[in-house]
């Protein structure tokens, strides 16, 4: 323990945000439940010490984002960092137009990863190869949209709206008041799409900027991206890498969106002897939960493991 729920702030990368959480909780067990490219801010959620054994089982959670995807110029990173390496006229287009494209992305896709990413092709990460001036074929691998959705149509990144505030259902929505978020330093003035997204496990968003604006006729790039939800964890409950050191923190129960069975004494004690006790009163192995995971508590509320519970 414990888990925590950072902020991460633009121009650091994931692994520089565990970097200074190893020197502020003086643990070099520190992991995180999902990348964020630098040029990327939000939710990023950090396992400390034993807690970092939940990151498989947290790092396939689904995620929000808010979009800012930049119409009529691409680049080979996908994102701000550029440089821009075509352009193309951008058409008239409406809110209408843009939203029954983006419907056309929602459900199950296949996704071809961005080359400056850090997927492994043959012992080599992607990212290392395209800076290297290789091109390595990446396969598209599935991905789910459940849902994307367009805030607005503006001139320009710099135009758009960055003050947003979470609706009841946690949705981010443009808003007078709320959090502001800084965007990297634009590449220049081109037609913008705000989007919301709500995303499985393995999405880039990057590259789902590359899509849309293939699909819209145009090269496109994300100008800007904020992780507004990992899992169970928003944004409104973040705190920043500085106030890592006096922050509470969240245990591992808490952490985790499984059932929780609470164990008896007994069946404790032949959990942590690595037994698989019978439940007599069913005449059946522990819990009737059809393969789902389950996190196993002892009387004090501590967490024992994680099990698969089968019928």
């Amino acid at each position: 323990m414990p888990v925590y729920v950072t902020d991460k702030p633009l121009n650091l990368t994931s692994h520089d945000v565990v970097a200074r959480a190893r020197r502020l909780l003086h643990t070099k067990r520190v992991g995180h439940t999902g990348t964020l490219d630098p040029l990327a801010t939000g939710v990023l959620v950090l396992c400390v010490n034993d807690s970092t054994k939940l990151v498989q089982f947290m790092e396939q959670d689904s995620k929000d984002y808010l979009g800012y995807i930049s119409l009529g110029a691409g680049t080979k990173t996908l994102d701000a960092e550029g440089p821009i390496s075509e352009t193309g006229e951008v058409p008239s287009l409406n809110a209408e137009q843009v939203q029954a494209v983006l419907n056309g992305f929602q459900g199950p896709q296949m996704q071809v990863p961005p080359q400056y990413s850090a997927i492994q092709v043959n012992g080599q990460r992607a990212y290392a190869a395209a800076r290297a001036g290789e091109h390595i074929e990446l396969p598209a691998r599935p991905v789910l949209l459940h849902e994307l959705t367009l805030l607005g149509l503006y001139g320009s990144v710099q135009a758009a709206p960055r003050t947003f505030a979470p609706d009841p259902e946690g949705r981010w929505q443009v808003a007078d008041t709320g959090r502001t978020f800084g965007l990297p330093e634009p590449l220049g003035e081109f037609p913008t799409l705000l989007v919301w997204a709500r995303v499985g496990s393995g999405t880039y968003i990057r590259s789902l900027a590359r899509d849309i604006g293939a699909a819209l006729g145009v090269p496109a790039h994300l100008s800007g991206l904020v992780r507004t939800r990992a899992g169970r964890f928003g944004l409104e409950g973040a705190v920043t890498v500085e106030a890592l050191e006096t922050a509470p923190g969240l245990d591992d129960l808490k952490a985790l969106s499984l059932p929780i069975l609470a164990a008896t004494p007994d069946l404790a004690l032949k959990l942590r002897q690595g037994k698989r006790p019978e439940w007599a009163e069913a005449g059946r192995f522990l819990v009737t939960l059809g393969g789902a995971l389950v996190a196993v508590a002892d009387g004090d509320g501590q967490t024992l493991k994680v099990v698969r519970a089968w019928a």
